[in-house]
């Protein structure tokens, strides 16, 4: 298994912000691309956000888009994603992942998952 460390979920009122961090140095592979993605209580696991490491480019889930960003630094090699005006749906484990190939917010493509960290919005 390889080594991804999710960190900065928690609890916070709708309209809140969150950051989380995904520390990648404890992992050797080849990470052409990485992402977010949650597991709501009762739902299937759904990719958020995704990014290619070469570039830079993002992908975003509708239901995300314009709240959250995805981003990395390659001096800490941890990739973050910053979450604002959090509303309720937006509760949930989340994990972050790495692939080589694939469709990016097809679950099953992201091969490679870390712990998970949990983020809960309520009023």
């Amino acid at each position: 298994q390889v080594p991804l460390v999710e960190s900065g979920g928690g609890s916070v009122q709708p309209g809140g912000s969150l950051r989380l961090s995904c520390e990648t140095s404890g992992y050797t592979g080849r990470r052409a691309f990485m992402a977010w993605l949650r597991q709501a209580p009762g739902s299937e696991r759904e990719v958020v956000a995704a990014i290619a490491v070469r570039n830079g480019n993002p992908f975003y889930a509708d239901s995300v888009r314009g709240r959250f960003a995805i981003s990395q630094d390659a001096t800490k090699n941890t990739v973050y994603l910053q979450m604002n005006n959090l509303k309720l749906e937006d509760t949930g484990v989340y994990y972050c992942a790495t692939a080589l190939r694939g469709t990016w917010n097809r679950p099953g493509d992201w091969e490679h998952w870390g712990q998970g960290t949990q983020v809960t919005v309520s009023s």
